[in-house]
């Protein structure tokens, strides 16, 4: 940084002190104030809802990827003769497949679809804030010289030059602030009416793949009903019976 960008942020500085301590005027706009408000909700809420998405994605390939070593651990306690072998082997077979389009087709369309239109609506916000900040100092800016100004017409200095030079700042730095300003006072709404076509097409493919997903995990592991054996066996009555043996080992009454 130059010495004078140094100095201007330093004098930035000064003049955001002494307006929040009421010691100089600050200059207002309720409508840009409005604006900003609904652009800042906008963007920390896209912002959690792209983190979401992707750790909704990661977390869906984890899933898969646990079922699949799940499976393959179950397999290894059944050989083909044991009543549950088949099942067994028919379940990592469709885990398998479930993890496989996970990592492929769904990764690719829901990249596509849902992370990276989300991605490319937030890459507007940089430059979006870039433009704010730039707005901000020169309003610092122009409230520093209209208070030098005020000040001068309070107090006229000796020097009969001072004033109109302050006061052509003064101008210039207005048109500036103004011109700022008014771009985005048109610009942040149009930037916040965006979120339609980004936004509601992506949560409406992020519906669409969980439903698609759900859909074909319950179709793949309900296939595997007829591979079990029959209803009337109660599966409550395996398990407490199994229990119960647990419970009558010498081991488990030690302590």
């Amino acid at each position: 940084m130059s010495w004078s960008g140094f100095k201007k942020n330093l004098n930035r500085a000064g003049t955001s002190i002494m307006q929040k301590v009421g010691a100089t005027d600050k200059t207002v706009d309720k409508d840009y104030d409005a604006e900003l408000a609904r652009f800042r909700t906008l963007e920390v809420k896209t912002d959690k809802l792209a983190k979401e998405a992707k750790g909704y994605l990661d977390a869906l390939r984890a899933m898969t990827a646990s079922q699949k070593r799940i499976a393959d651990t179950i397999h290894h306690f059944y050989d083909e003769t044991a009543p549950l072998g088949l099942c067994g082997s028919k379940y990592k077979e469709v885990v398998e497949r479930l993890d496989e389009d996970c990592r492929g087709e769904l990764d690719t369309s829901f990249r596509t679809t849902v992370l990276e239109p989300l991605g490319r609506f937030c890459a507007y916000f940089p430059d979006v804030n870039e433009a704010i900040k730039r707005r901000q100092k020169k309003l610092l800016d122009y409230d520093a010289i209209r208070s030098k100004v005020s000040k001068l017409v309070d107090k006229p200095s000796e020097d009969p030059q001072r004033l109109p030079k302050a006061e052509a700042e003064l101008n210039n730095a207005r048109e500036i602030y103004e011109n700022l300003n008014a771009n985005l006072l048109a610009d942040l709404p149009r930037i916040v009416e965006l979120r339609v076509p980004y936004v509601d097409p992506s949560f409406e493919a992020l519906v669409k793949s969980q439903l698609k997903f759900c859909q074909d995990s319950h179709e793949r592991l309900d296939s595997l009903r007829q591979y079990f054996p029959p209803e009337s066996e109660k599966l409550d009555g395996k398990v407490e019976d199994v229990l119960q043996q647990m419970r009558d080992l010498s081991i488990c009454g030690m302590g």
